[in-house]
């Protein structure tokens, strides 16, 4: 009998110099580089590996909410296993900003746990500017978490956000 292949699905995010969430990327000046090439740029500085990013990979552009009003433009990129592992490594070993403007890989949990753990608990935390929307836009669009899943860890988020404010 076969043994079915098992495909890792993980979604990588970063914990910033200033504490909070958010995905590598970085100013791109239009007159001098396409976003595209920007964001690969930005990349190889945060985690320490060349990452090819096509517009084949872009997913979404965003009105950032609060000042500097900056227009955000949100990519995915799938990799294999093995690459994932290789960044994780790099970015630690030889990104030019691991310790300064990146303190750590993080990889999201696409799981809720029978205690509200997991990505309920990942949600409830900071994230810069729009992260956490985009972040929850690509679960959705790329399917790694079921839909009702992913508004159950929503609303158990914000519950517990709602818990701390007290």
């Amino acid at each position: 009998m076969p043994v079915p292949a098992v495909t890792l699905q993980t979604f990588q995010m970063q914990m910033r110099f200033d504490g909070l969430l958010g995905f590598p990327g970085g100013l791109v000046k239009p007159s001098e580089e396409s976003l595209e090439a920007g964001l690969t740029r930005e990349l190889q500085e945060e985690v320490g590996v060349p990452v090819a990013v096509t517009a084949d990979d872009y997913v979404s552009s965003h009105l950032a909410p609060a000042p500097p009003c900056l227009i955000t433009h949100f990519y995915t990129k799938k990799i294999e296993e093995a690459e994932l592992i290789d960044i994780e490594r790099a970015a630690v070993a030889t990104a030019a900003d691991h310790g300064l403007e990146v303190l750590g890989m993080v990889r999201v949990p696409l799981y809720t746990l029978r205690n509200g753990g997991g990505l309920p608990w990942f949600l409830s935390h900071s994230f810069i500017s729009n992260s956490r929307a985009q972040l929850l836009e690509a679960l959705q669009r790329l399917g790694l978490v079921p839909l009702r899943a992913l508004e159950e860890a929503v609303r158990q988020a914000d519950v517990r956000r709602a818990d701390q404010d007290r």
